[in-house]
């Protein structure tokens, strides 16, 4: 996942590919590329499909995501506007993408990319950059999903889309626009207990409603502790603590 995630997708029609600059970046090989329109629930490419393009995310937000044998779905990420999809270079694509909003992407042919990558010095520690952060997400999920409570998983994640949004911004509002599902099935829980959390954020104080698919972070401290960047007894003075853990499971 490139971000905070990763991924890639499909479709195409004439194009001219983007010449390389002296200062390049990834992203600049998509500057010349056209925009490609995807309503929400539309899948960019599917798992297994042929990679044939990596793209570059213009506008909303992407869910990557795989099938298991049983038919669960697991969510591995979410990506924003300004990250790559389907950098990994593979020939087959590891996840389906797919829209959560209206979302403008720009494509570039998959093996032109890497031609790019392998003539210019200024473009291949850019790659490898991107790949480690995909490993790092990789690496963050697993802790999340191994060793983290039911709220410090919601309040993690939470976190993570506060900070990319906003960054330093006192009681910021932040734009949520997946589904409870959605959250449920990138965080290993069931929807009531990312339901029953969210409640308890909300009636300790720390995030407020704002409109359907937005809220505020009133207390972006708190919320930090609640995601385990805090020792044990600022999370109890928090409101959370061993109790509540047992009456939401996981």
């Amino acid at each position: 996942m490139l971000s905070q995630a990763t991924m890639s997708q499909p479709h195409a029609a004439v194009r001219q590919f983007a010449t390389v600059k002296p200062r390049a970046s990834l992203n600049s090989l998509f500057g010349g590329q056209p925009i490609e329109t995807f309503e929400p629930g539309t899948a960019v490419f599917w798992e297994g499909d042929e990679a044939r393009h990596v793209f570059e995310v213009v506008e909303g937000v992407l869910r990557v995501f795989r099938i298991l044998s049983d038919g669960r779905r697991v969510i591995t990420g979410f990506l924003y506007p300004g990250d790559l999809l389907g950098v990994s270079l593979k020939e087959q694509y590891l996840y389906t993408a797919e829209a959560v909003t209206r979302t403008k992407l720009r494509r570039y042919e998959h093996g032109r990319f890497q031609d790019e990558i392998n003539r210019s010095p200024e473009l291949r520690p850019q790659l490898f950059a991107c790949l480690c952060d995909e490993m790092a997400a990789a690496q963050d999920q697993m802790v999340l999903l191994a060793r983290k409570s039911a709220e410090e998983r919601v309040a993690s994640f939470l976190l993570v889309i506060a900070r990319r949004l906003l960054g330093d911004e006192r009681q910021p509002v932040i734009e949520i626009p997946m589904t409870r599902l959605d959250m449920a099935d990138y965080l290993g829980l069931t929807i009531e207990t990312v339901s029953r959390t969210m409640t308890r954020l909300t009636n300790c104080g720390v995030i407020a409603p704002s409109s359907r698919h937005a809220m505020v972070v009133r207390k972006l401290g708190k919320l930090a502790v609640l995601a385990g960047e805090g020792d044990a007894d600022d999370k109890c003075a928090a409101g959370f603590g061993g109790v509540q853990q047992a009456v939401w499971p996981n």
